[in-house]
């Protein structure tokens, strides 16, 4: 029983060790291409681009390009999901210092897990227009 739990915690530490974090914005493809970060269009996470919702009909196969663009890189990687459903990434798109966590393989990241930033604080605004 001590071997087989020896054996297990190697096992979790070597893909621990061997996961990467990068911190980013995660948005479309589309959106990063174009430098569309705070404008991005919702749109173009269904149909890939800014203008697609006049010929993407309800029904039509999602196109889930989504990407983290790290800024102390300047560099755009491809995010593709392993084990994360896409509907928990609701909170993350369009925001900024995402950290996703997976492996990286040269401009893709796997992703196995994320870490997105607290909403930001509803303020009120005192004054005059």
């Amino acid at each position: 029983m001590k071997k087989v739990f020896i054996v297990f915690l190697a096992l979790f530490l070597c893909s621990v060790l061997n996961a990467e974090e990068k911190k980013g914005f995660l948005t479309s493809k589309w959106c990063a291409q174009n430098g569309l970060f705070a404008d991005c269009r919702l749109e173009s996470f269904a149909c890939g681009s800014g203008e697609c919702y006049k010929d993407w009909n309800f029904g039509n196969k999602e196109i889930d390009d989504l990407v983290l663009y790290v800024h102390d890189e300047g560099k755009i990687y491809n995010v593709v999901l392993n084990g994360i459903k896409r509907y928990k990434l609701d909170d993350a798109v369009d925001r900024n210092d995402v950290t996703i966590i997976g492996q990286l393989d040269g401009d893709t990241l796997y992703a196995k897990d994320f870490k997105a930033p607290p909403p930001p604080k509803k303020s009120f605004f005192k004054g005059c227009l």
